[in-house]
């Protein structure tokens, strides 16, 4: 059970939602939200997008003759149906028919709703809408910010997929905190990194994870709150055993629509936090800035406007 503080935390911290299935009555629209509500594997949503491209002609296929098209196993099929909450491919196969039978219906209004990538980015439009609510009252960023700040050594962790965001997040940091340590592999050299950032005075972290979520990452976080450190989590879980150990969760809608996710959401918030950094020492930011540009024009680091 997490803390009474990390419960206040985690209260407070921003968390998304879907739209309700029911407000969608097209064919691909039921699938999108059959095949959204599990974290499916980009395996898994291979299969998922074959059978919302070719949902007439995939209903009525095998589970031979769908996995030869899609180009998995039939044991793939097979927990794909598990993993999509049936007992089996008949079962899921019975429900593509019931779907399947009425696209002649409803196909005209399921053509004006886009294609798949169309739809990917209307998914990412409502996270980031979810997200513009929960930033009506912005105090939690500002105080996680000044947190971040503080922190010297600062160290943002991220592994495996999560990695570009921990890395866009500490190249920016770099330029406005003296110190930033950046951990993007896990085992041993993770403990060491959070190890040595703690006994070099840090107090906090700042953690990634986004689905599939590594058991590394919950790893590390515990490694991390065992020396003594402070976690931020970064994922789309607020609830969890990542989000139980960390200090504060923000928790954001990824984009699963396409067979590999996307962040629009999450880059907002390391984005939001940076900004909340700056604003906590102004002056240092100003001074860093200032000389960082005065080194990237001598050593013409950029292509000149």
């Amino acid at each position: 059970m997490p803390s009474p503080q990390q419960a206040r935390a985690q209260a407070s911290a921003i968390t998304s939602g879907k739209a309700a299935p029911e407000a969608e009555v097209s064919p691909s629209a039921q699938l999108r939200a059959l095949f959204d509500r599990p974290r499916l594997s980009p395996g898994q949503r291979r299969i998922a997008q074959y059978l919302i491209e070719h949902i007439t002609e995939a209903a009525f296929l095998s589970i031979t003759d769908l996995a030869d098209r899609v180009g998995v196993s039939q044991p793939s099929v097979t927990r794909f149906a598990s993993a999509v909450g049936f007992s089996g491919y008949p079962a899921l196969r019975e429900k593509l028919q019931s779907i399947a039978l009425g696209t002649l219906a409803v196909g005209a209004a399921d053509d004006n709703r886009g294609n798949e990538l169309q739809a990917a980015v209307d998914a990412e439009i409502e996270n980031l809408e979810n997200l513009r609510r929960d930033l009506a009252d912005p105090n939690v960023v500002i105080d996680v910010g000044r947190k971040l700040s503080s922190s010297a050594p600062l160290t943002v962790l991220g592994l495996r997929i999560s990695v570009s965001l921990a890395e866009y997040f500490a190249y920016a940091a770099r330029r406005i905190h003296p110190d930033v340590r950046l951990v993007t592999r896990g085992g041993s050299v993770a403990y060491d990194a959070l190890l040595q950032s703690r006994e070099a005075g840090g107090t906090w972290v700042l953690a990634f994870s986004m689905p599939r979520h590594a058991q590394e990452t919950l790893t590390a976080v515990r490694v991390a709150r065992g020396a003594g450190l402070k976690v931020v989590l970064i994922t789309d879980l607020a609830l969890g055993p990542l989000a139980d150990e960390a200090d504060v969760v923000f928790a954001l809608g990824t984009g699963s629509r396409l067979v590999f996710d996307s962040y629009a959401a999450p880059g907002v918030m390391c984005s939001a936090l940076l900004q909340a950094m700056t604003d906590a020492d102004p002056e240092r930011t100003q001074a860093r800035l200032e000389e960082y540009e005065q080194v990237a024009d001598q050593h013409q680091f950029f292509l000149r406007d």
